[in-house]
C-alpha cells in the first residue's frame, strides 16, 4: 500500500472531479455529500484519517501529519456552516491539500517506528473526539428537545 494512487483518485472525486460550466471552478462530491445530514459530513474526515494512516506508513514527518489534521479540522469547521460551508468546501479542498502534503513529504521504503504509530493514533483519536463528540452532544440535545416537545 505504498502507492497512494487510489488516494489520488478519491481526493479528486471528493474535491475536484467536476467543473462548473463556463468557469475554471472545480468541485467534487464533498460539498454535495455534506448536504446529507449526519453521514455526509463524515466522508471527508474519514478520508483524512486514511491520508494520515498512509502518511504514517510512508514516514511523513509528524509536523506534516499535524498540518494535515489541521487542514481536515478547518474543513470540518467550514463544513459545519449550513449552505455557506458547502460553497466554502469547493474552495478549501482539504483532501487535495493533504494529498499534496503526503506526496511531497513521503519517504517510501522506510518502515514507520512505534512512535510514529503512537503519534498517528493519538492524532486520529484527538481528531475523532473533535468531530464525533460534538455530533453526539448535538444528537443528545436533539433527543432531549424532542422529548420536551412531544
Amino acid at each position: 500500500m505504498t502507492d497512494p494512487s487510489y488516494l489520488r483518485e478519491l481526493a479528486d472525486l471528493l474535491d475536484s472531479r467536476f467543473r462548473v460550466p463556463g468557469t475554471n471552478v472545480r468541485f467534487g462530491l464533498d460539498p454535495i455529500l455534506s448536504l446529507i445530514p449526519g453521514a455526509g459530513d463524515l466522508v471527508s474526515p474519514a478520508f483524512a484519517v486514511l491520508l494520515v494512516v498512509q502518511g504514517v506508513r510512508q514516514r511523513v514527518p509528524k509536523v506534516i501529519l499535524l498540518r494535515m489534521l489541521f487542514n481536515a479540522l478547518v474543513d470540518a469547521f467550514i463544513g459545519s456552516v449550513p449552505v455557506a460551508g458547502n460553497v466554502a468546501d469547493i474552495f478549501w479542498r482539504a483532501n487535495a491539500r493533504n494529498l499534496a502534503l503526503l506526496e511531497l513529504h513521503a519517504r517510501p521504503g522506510v518502515p514507520p517506528s512505534r512512535a510514529d504509530y503512537a503519534a498517528a493514533w493519538l492524532l486520529v483519536i484527538a481528531f475523532g473526539m473533535l468531530v464525533f463528540v460534538p455530533a453526539m452532544i448535538a444528537i443528545w440535545l436533539a433527543t432531549i428537545a424532542w422529548r420536551l416537545i412531544g
